[in-house]
C-alpha cells in the first residue's frame, strides 16, 4: 500500500483520535460552495438581521467524488482505514451543510471540557458494534474558516479508548442513544477544538466523542461531516497483523495487541428521525428556488 502519511502523523492519529489535513482542497472552491448556503436558506450573508436560525443541518443537493475532488484527503483517509481495498468507493461529499450562525451566542463562553453539552458519537442510522463498518472514519470538511469562539467542533482527544472499552463490554450492540454520553465524557480529560481554514479537513476516528460549540462571534461557520464506509467489519485479530491505524487505535484503547470479537446480535439499520426534518428543509429550498425562477 502506498503511503502518504508520515509515521508521526499516524502516531498522532492513534494517540489523539484525529488528523488535520491542511489545504485538503482549494479554499476558493470551498468558498464557492459555502456561498450557495445562504440563498438556499433564504438569508443574506451580509445582513445578520436575516439570520433567523442559529444552527441548521441542511439537506444535500449535489455531490462530488472525493478521490477526484480532494485526492490528498482521499489518500490519507484510505491509509487510515487500511488501504483503498478496504473502503467503499466512491466516497462522496455533498452540500448537506451544517451551518452554525450563532449557537448559544448569548450564553457565557464555555471552553471545551466535559461540562459542555452535546458530546456524542456519530451514527444514528445503525446498531453499533465494536467492529461496525458503517463508519470507518469520520470527517469534518471546513467550507468556511472556523475560528476560536466561532463554532468550532470540540473534540475529546482521549475518548477513543473510552468508547472502545464500552463497546467491547456490549457485544449485543448499542443503540445510537444507548451510550450515556454524559458518563462517557466524564472519563475524558483532553479536549481541543477543530479550528482551521476553508479547505482544511479533519479525519476523525469513528469512536472520537465530539460536540457543537458556541458561536459567540456570530460568524458563518459551515462544515459537513461525511463518514467513510468500510467494505467489511473491522478486525482486531488479523493473522497477518495488518491492522489499520483506526483498528490500532481501538486495540490501544483496549490495552491489548489483538482482540477476538464477534457481534452477539444481528447487524441492523435504523431510520433516523432527522430525515423528516431534512425533507421539510428540502421542500422549502425548492419553493424558494421556484419563486426566484418565476
Amino acid at each position: 500500500m502506498a503511503t502518504t502519511l508520515t509515521p508521526a502523523q499516524i502516531s498522532d492519529f492513534i494517540e489523539n483520535g484525529f488528523l488535520k489535513i491542511e489545504a485538503g482542497f482549494p479554499a476558493e472552491v470551498a468558498h464557492e460552495w459555502a456561498a450557495t448556503a445562504f440563498d438556499r436558506l433564504g438569508i443574506d450573508a451580509n445582513d445578520k438581521s436575516t439570520w433567523n436560525v442559529d444552527r441548521v443541518h441542511m439537506p444535500g443537493s449535489r455531490s462530488v467524488d472525493v478521490a477526484e475532488f480532494a485526492p490528498k484527503v482521499w489518500a490519507a483517509a484510505c491509509e487510515l482505514c487500511g488501504g483503498e481495498d478496504r473502503v467503499v468507493s466512491p466516497w462522496n461529499w455533498g452540500d448537506g451543510f451544517i451551518v452554525n450562525l450563532g449557537e448559544r451566542s448569548s450564553e457565557p463562553w464555555q471552553a471545551a471540557s466535559a461540562e459542555c453539552p452535546g458530546w456524542h458519537k456519530d451514527g444514528d442510522f445503525f446498531l453499533h458494534f465494536l467492529d461496525s463498518p458503517e463508519q470507518g472514519l469520520l470527517t469534518l470538511v471546513l467550507w468556511t474558516d472556523v475560528v476560536h469562539q466561532g463554532g468550532p467542533t470540540y473534540l475529546a482527544a482521549d475518548s477513543v479508548g473510552v468508547i472502545a472499552r464500552f463497546m467491547a463490554n456490549h457485544p449485543e450492540g448499542v443503540e445510537p442513544g444507548g451510550f450515556d454520553f454524559k458518563a462517557r465524557i466524564r472519563e475524558c480529560e483532553r479536549f481541543t477544538e477543530a479550528t482551521g481554514k476553508a479547505g482544511d479537513v479533519y479525519l476523525i476516528h469513528p469512536y472520537a466523542l465530539h460536540a457543537v460549540s458556541q458561536n459567540i462571534l456570530r460568524v458563518a461557520r459551515i462544515i459537513t461531516n461525511p463518514p467513510i464506509t468500510l467494505r467489511e467489519p473491522m478486525q482486531f485479530d488479523r493473522p497477518d497483523g495488518a491492522y489499520s491505524p483506526v483498528e490500532r487505535a481501538i486495540l490501544a484503547g483496549l490495552g491489548v495487541d489483538r482482540y477476538a470479537f464477534s457481534p452477539a446480535a444481528e447487524r441492523r439499520k435504523i431510520v433516523p428521525g432527522r430525515l423528516v426534518e431534512q425533507a421539510r428543509l428540502a421542500a422549502e429550498e425548492a419553493a424558494r428556488a421556484a419563486a426566484r425562477a418565476g
